[in-house]
């Protein structure tokens, strides 16, 4: 019997106050919680189901070999009448576009037909290996003499600046550089000679 004083404490405290500072949890508000938790981690993403709008072209052929040249889409193609003189000035100019309106840095590879780009000569200074360890970490846009272009990775967008070098050289790197380009080719050039080079009118 003396015990019995306790018990009925521990029921007056459990039914009066059940939201005990304790717990922190009023129970009746937790319940809806569920739904906002489900579209709470899409809306930073926006309207995420709309991106993935592309991959839409499933074919049962296309999955083994998407990735080989045959299949791929061919890349737009975009002149920059420049002259030889300006043709590295355009494509800065064309990269700091790209960039402004969206395009991600590693997005982006520059090829120069003659010469390295101030930028491309400044990252060599530190050694071939760490030069070309950036490309390969694909963080950034990537400059290279289109000498290299073999050595060079597919990007989305190719810009290519026509800063001299003869006719012969223009058909050798543009059509190289094309194969490069998986969206988009921008040649800042002399028009005449890139249609000559790529045989197409641009």
């Amino acid at each position: 019997m003396p015990l019995l004083p306790e018990e009925p404490q521990i029921h007056e405290s459990a039914q009066g106050p059940r939201a005990t500072p304790a717990t922190g949890r009023p129970a009746p508000t937790p319940r809806p919680v569920p739904g906002p938790r489900s579209t709470a981690s899409p809306r930073p993403g926006s309207p995420g189901p709309a991106r993935p709008g592309p991959p839409v072209r499933k074919n049962a052929s296309a999955e083994p070999s998407a990735a080989s040249p045959e299949n791929r889409s061919k890349p737009q193609i975009q002149l920059i009448p420049a002259s030889p003189d300006g043709a590295l000035d355009a494509a800065d100019e064309t990269v700091d576009l790209l960039l402004d309106t969206g395009r991600a840095p590693s997005d982006v590879l520059v090829l120069t037909a003659t010469g390295l780009h101030p930028l491309a000569a400044h990252e060599l200074s530190f050694g071939e290996a760490a030069y070309w360890a950036q490309q390969d970490a694909a963080e950034d846009v990537f400059y290279a003499e289109a000498a290299a272009v073999g050595r060079a990775a597919n990007r989305a967008v190719v810009v290519v600046a026509l800063n001299g070098g003869t006719e012969a050289d223009a058909a050798r790197i543009l059509p190289a550089a094309l194969t490069k380009a998986t969206a988009l080719l921008i040649v800042c050039g002399d028009p005449e000679r890139v249609n000559a080079a790529l045989g197409v009118s641009v």
